[in-house]
């Protein structure tokens, strides 16, 4: 290269003088150029070996300096500023520990529409649950709808809760069923909304609508519940009609924090996108209600002649019973009574034992494997497994 003098500022000749296109090598490295000194220091790189090697070291150290940034927040990012702000200062009117769940998984799935490009509210979404009526020993019955339709179905069905606690029915009064608000089970809910939903509201606004219930049904709950002792006991046992079973409303929280947590998986799933598990103390209430839920739905099962008959024990003796152990995250054991829900349960003599993983059994509850397929330890009365795995699998529905 000639040594000649640099051109001045801005003339066609400085793009061509060695010395000026080296100094402006750091500074292309840290991607500080404007764009016409990149294109002049890349031109430049093109045939001048020395200076390629050097801007090859410069880039490698600016990058050992400055490494890559995921711009996907922290999914506890949330959780961990709330308690830092709660730890600093309590809330005037904090939400009832049972409604945490659901504020927190709706918070999350509302989180994850919010990043959605348009084309992705189309994206087909697979809708599972078990179907215990189907052929043979029951099946995993599969639906594909779109990531909209899927928040219409929460809303719909969250909307049993709201109008419990008083709020608005989203689907209007009265009820396009012909029922009362509070009578319409989830499925023939979901229906109704399903099918105003193609001529009404587009995705971005039942995100909307969605988003504004759930805000509502959590602060009205949390309003209910702060105004004494007697007032907050009242209103956890609030009942809540799902139509064909009754909720008291601090389960019914749950319920719906489930059903977030499960149909928000099936959203990230349809639009490859990674999502978590809820925290550990949040499992551990969505497993605890859906074993606290197994002896009513094995009686329901049995006189549906699905399950097996009860065998009775000795007035004075407790009756049979499966040690249900869920291990990892969310797990607990649980003793559940065989044959009659209000059944005294032995802790020391179960006729069978089931072991299972804390989200296998959210998937099992959610009815997106098979009873036969449930990884799970088992151990003693074969049919007590079977009317146990199953009455777990029938917990799930649309």
């Amino acid at each position: 290269m000639s040594g000649r003098e640099s051109a001045p500022p801005g003339s066609g000749a400085e793009w061509e003088d060695h010395r000026v296109l080296k100094s402006l090598l750091g500074a292309w490295a840290l991607a500080a150029c404007s764009a016409e000194e990149s294109a002049a220091v890349e031109a430049h790189l093109l045939r001048c070996a020395p200076c390629a090697d050097e801007a090859h070291r410069l880039r490698e150290a600016v990058g050992l300096l400055h490494p890559e940034d995921n711009l996907d927040l922290d999914p506890t990012l949330r959780s961990r500023v709330l308690e830092s702000c709660l730890d600093r200062r309590a809330p005037r009117v904090p939400v009832p520990e049972w409604a945490t769940p659901y504020d927190a998984e709706t918070s999350r799935l509302d989180a994850l529409l919010r990043d959605m490009a348009e084309d992705e509210w189309r994206a087909p979404v697979r809708l599972r649950w078990f179907d215990a009526r189907g052929s043979g020993r029951g099946r995993v019955e599969e639906r594909e709808t779109s990531v909209a339709r899927v928040i219409g179905h929460l809303l719909a069905v969250d909307g049993i809760v709201a109008a419990a606690l008083g709020l608005p029915d989203p689907l209007g009064l009265p009820d396009p069923l012909g029922l009362p608000a509070d009578a319409g089970g989830p499925v023939a809910r979901t229906e109704a909304y399903w099918r105003t939903l193609a001529r009404e509201p587009g995705p971005r606004e039942v995100r909307d609508l969605w988003r504004e219930q759930t805000h509502a049904t959590v602060r009205t709950a949390s309003f209910a519940a702060s105004e004494g002792p007697d007032e907050a006991a009242e209103t956890a046992e609030r009942p809540v009609s799902y139509g064909g079973f009754t909720l008291p409303l601090r389960d019914a929280f749950l319920d719906r924090a489930f059903e977030c947590w499960t149909h928000a998986a099936d959203i990230a799933e349809a639009v490859a996108y990674p999502y978590d598990p809820p925290s550990s103390a949040h499992l551990a209430r969505l497993v605890d209600l859906a074993a606290r839920q197994l002896p009513a739905t094995i009686a329901v099962r049995r006189r549906e002649g699905l399950a097996a008959p009860p065998r009775l024990a000795p007035a004075d003796a407790p009756g049979r019973t499966l040690h249900l152990e869920v291990e990892g995250s969310g797990g607990g054991d649980w003793y559940i009574p065989l044959d009659s829900p209000q059944a005294a349960v032995s802790h020391h003599e179960h006729v069978a034992h089931v072991a299972l993983d804390g989200l296998e059994f959210c998937q099992l509850a959610a009815g997106h494997v098979q009873p036969e397929d449930a990884a799970a330890g088992q151990d003693g009365d074969r049919e007590a497994i079977r009317d146990v795995l199953f009455a777990a699998a029938s917990l799930s529905r649309l």
